[in-house]
C-alpha cells in the first residue's frame, strides 16, 4: 500500500513554492475579470505577483465581510466572473453566504485527506454531514468518489435507518463530526447494533478534545481530523505522523497577524489567510478569521508542505458550534426581532463531549413565553438549536463582546 497519495506531496519545497506562485499571475488575470477583484485589486500587475512578498501586499478580503458583500451583488459578491449554470452544484452556508461547487473531480481537494487517513479506493464510507443545502455532504462526498471510495450519503440523524445500511453494507469508513460519531457508537451499543465494521473516520466540523480521541480509540477506531470551510474545502489534514496538520496541495496558506494583512513571525499564531489556484473561481488572500502557528521541519510522515497546528480559536467572534459557523450578525438579528431585549451573548460550550450553546439576553419582562419564543428565534437564525437564558439588565458586562466561545 502506497505510503502518500500522489509525487506531490513529497516534492521539494522549493519546487512546489516555484510551480505555485508560476501558476498565481494568470489566477490573479482570471480574478479580476469579476468586478469585485477589478475593484478590490485595481492597480495590480498581475506579473509582478510571483512571491510570498508579493502576494502579502495585496488587500485582503475578510469572510466576515461576505454576507453583506453577498447580500449587495447576488450571488457571489461580485468575486466570481463565471455564470451561476457553469458550476455543478450551489450552496449556502449561515451568514448567508453562498457557494459554487466545481465541475472538475474532487473539486473540494479532499481525497489527499482521507488517503492519509487510511481510506483506500474501493472503501465503503458513511457519511454523515449534512446534504440539505450546505456543501459539508458533498465535500466529503466526492472527496471519496474521487479516490475512489463507494459512498453511504447518510447524512446526520436517523440511526436506526444507519444502522441498518451499517449492517448491510459493512462500511470501513466514517466522515462526519466528531460528536455524530460518538452518538452513533454510544446508540449502537445501548441498542445492540453491530457498527463494528467501521475501522477508521475522518472527522472535521466540531472540537475533537483529547478526551474524545482516546474514547474513539478506545472503540476500535481510527480517527483523523481535517480543517476545512465550505468556500475552499479540505485546506489541511492529519497524517500517520499525528504531528500537526498538512497543508493541502493547490493552496497558498498565509498566518498574518489578526486584522492585518501583514505576515507574522515563524511559529506565531495568527489568522489564516488563503489564495487557491482554481482560475474558474479563484480566491484572493481570503481570511478565514480561523488561528493557527506553523510547525517547523517536514513531517515524519514524508509529506513536505507546509504544516499548521491546527485551529487554535477565532480571531474574531465567528465561531464554529456543531460544525455551523455562528455570526455576531446572527445574534443581532435575534435581537432585532425581540424588541424588549437589550445585550445579548451567546455562550458556547461542551456538554459532554457535544457543543452546546446558550443564549443569554437581558431583558425586563423575562417569562417562559418570551424565553420560548427567543429559542425558536434561535434556532431559525442559526439553524441550530440553544438554551435561553433571560438575566436583568445590566447583568452581562458592556465588553462589545457578543459570542464567548469557552470550550
Amino acid at each position: 500500500m502506497t505510503a502518500h497519495y500522489d509525487a506531490l506531496e513529497t516534492r521539494d519545497h522549493g519546487a512546489r513554492e516555484a510551480e505555485l506562485f508560476s501558476r498565481l499571475p494568470e489566477v490573479l488575470r482570471s480574478a479580476m475579470a469579476a468586478p469585485a477583484y477589478t475593484e478590490r485589486l485595481r492597480g495590480v500587475d498581475p506579473a509582478s505577483v510571483r512571491s510570498r512578498e508579493a502576494l502579502a501586499g495585496l488587500p485582503v478580503l475578510r469572510k466576515s465581510e461576505l454576507p453583506a458583500l453577498h447580500k449587495a451583488s447576488r450571488p457571489f459578491g461580485g468575486f466570481v466572473a463565471a455564470a451561476p449554470g457553469s458550476f455543478a452544484r450551489l450552496f449556502t452556508s449561515p451568514g448567508p453566504i453562498f457557494e459554487p461547487e466545481g465541475r472538475q473531480a474532487d473539486p473540494w481537494r479532499g481525497a489527499r485527506a482521507l488517503f492519509a487517513a487510511g481510506f483506500r479506493p474501493d472503501d465503503i464510507v458513511l457519511n454523515t454531514f449534512s446534504y440539505h443545502l450546505t456543501p459539508g455532504g458533498f465535500i466529503f462526498d466526492a472527496s471519496a468518489r474521487a479516490l475512489g471510495c463507494a459512498v453511504i450519503p447518510a447524512g446526520p440523524g436517523n440511526l436506526e435507518q444507519q444502522f441498518e445500511l451499517i449492517e448491510a453494507y459493512r462500511p470501513v469508513g466514517y466522515s462526519g463530526t466528531p460528536d455524530f460519531l460518538k452518538i452513533l457508537l454510544d446508540a449502537a451499543a445501548g441498542s445492540g447494533r453491530d457498527v463494528s465494521s467501521i475501522k477508521r473516520a475522518l472527522v472535521s466540523g466540531a472540537a475533537f478534545p483529547p478526551s474524545l480521541q482516546a474514547e474513539i480509540k478506545s472503540r476500535g477506531i481510527d480517527a483523523y481530523q481535517a480543517f476545512g470551510t465550505a468556500d475552499l474545502g479540505l485546506i489541511a489534514f492529519e497524517t500517520e505522523a499525528r504531528e500537526g496538520m498538512v497543508v493541502n496541495e493547490d493552496l497558498i496558506l498565509e498566518i498574518v497577524k489578526p486584522g492585518t494583512g501583514d505576515p507574522v513571525a515563524p511559529g506565531d499564531v495568527g489568522e489564516i489567510v488563503l489564495t487557491s489556484l482554481d482560475p474558474h473561481h479563484p480566491w484572493i488572500r481570503l481570511a478565514l478569521g480561523d488561528l493557527t502557528a506553523a510547525l517547523p521541519g517536514t513531517s515524519p510522515c514524508g509529506r513536505t508542505n507546509m504544516r499548521i497546528k491546527g485551529w487554535m480559536g477565532r480571531a474574531d467572534q465567528t465561531t464554529k458550534v456543531k460544525g455551523m459557523f455562528v455570526r455576531p450578525e446572527q445574534v443581532a438579528e435575534i435581537g432585532k426581532r425581540h424588541s424588549a431585549l437589550g445585550r445579548l451573548r451567546l455562550v458556547v460550550t461542551r456538554q459532554g463531549e457535544t457543543d452546546a450553546m446558550t443564549l443569554k439576553a437581558e431583558t425586563t419582562a423575562g417569562n417562559e413565553a418570551l424565553r420560548e419564543e427567543i429559542a425558536g428565534t434561535l434556532r431559525a437564525v442559526t439553524k441550530l438549536g440553544g438554551t435561553v437564558e433571560l438575566v436583568s439588565p445590566g447583568a452581562l458586562p458592556n465588553d462589545g463582546k457578543v459570542i464567548a466561545d469557552e470550550r
